[in-house]
């Protein structure tokens, strides 16, 4: 689709990289001299994050992370597949619009004005419900592109042999399809993953909402956040890993 950059720009690319780098170091090395000026980096102020009953309930956190995470993932994939291969006007504007409002506002919805009308959800569906709302609309555009990936003749020859257009779509559109499109998925997933944080808005006891708990209780905010923060930077780069592994696999297939 495009044209492989040439010199004169992966030169420009390798500066402005190291640049960047210089950059993003200089103010690292900023803020480890502020916290230390502050006795933010005194041993003592960590020793609290080197014991299990720490750990253990930032754990429990993470664990109602994933659970809710998972929740969303399997409702928004459901939805947008059913959209997906339904295309129609409703299903074009529910992907624009719901892509567009921000997930937050989705939740304060579900949050204030729904049980105004009598529809009061438990703590994890009002996470769940507005995050696969939003995520359904993301989820619509990355299975219409993998459908529309597969070399329309694959149809066209499952119809020929008389096989009904739902059945083809089923066992010949989209095996094919979700292999060009597990990792976006799965690039999906990381934002999905990092959404779940709003947990927090409607009091559901997920990673950050422990972690304000349990700054709360020990004062120690900056340390409770940065260990809060790593967590959630060692699983989005698992994650991420795991995507360009699949990129990579479906490349070396595809030759």
């Amino acid at each position: 689709m495009f044209d492989a950059p040439g010199p004169r720009f992966r030169r420009r690319v390798f500066w402005v990289s190291v640049v960047s780098a210089v950059v993003l170091a200089g103010l690292v090395a900023l803020g480890l001299r502020q916290f230390a000026a502050n006795g933010q980096l005194d041993p003592v102020r960590w020793r609290p994050y080197l014991t299990w009953p720490v750990w253990r309930y930032l754990l429990n956190g993470l664990w109602s992370t994933v659970v809710a995470a998972c929740a969303t993932g399997v409702l928004a994939m459901a939805g947008g597949l059913l959209l997906a291969l339904r295309p129609n006007r409703f299903t074009r504007a529910y992907a624009e619009v719901m892509r567009t409002v921000p997930v937050l506002l989705l939740v304060y919805v579900m949050l204030f004005v729904l049980p105004s009308f009598g529809v009061n959800l438990p703590l994890f569906w009002k996470l769940v419900v507005p995050l696969a709302l939003s995520h359904a609309a993301s989820y619509v555009v990355i299975f219409r592109a993998g459908v529309e990936s597969v070399d329309p003749g694959q149809r066209e020859a499952g119809l020929s042999l008389g096989m009904p257009d739902g059945v083809v779509t089923r066992f010949v559109v989209l095996p094919q399809a979700v292999r060009h499109m597990t990792p976006l998925l799965v690039t999906q997933a990381v934002s999905l993953l990092k959404d779940t944080s709003l947990g927090y808005v409607v009091s559901y006891t997920e990673l950050l909402f422990n972690g304000r708990v349990l700054a709360n209780y020990n004062g120690l905010l900056i340390q409770t956040f940065i260990v809060v923060a790593f967590v959630y930077l060692v699983v989005n780069l698992a994650l991420s890993r795991l995507s360009h592994r699949l990129e990579a696999r479906r490349a070396r297939t595809a030759r």
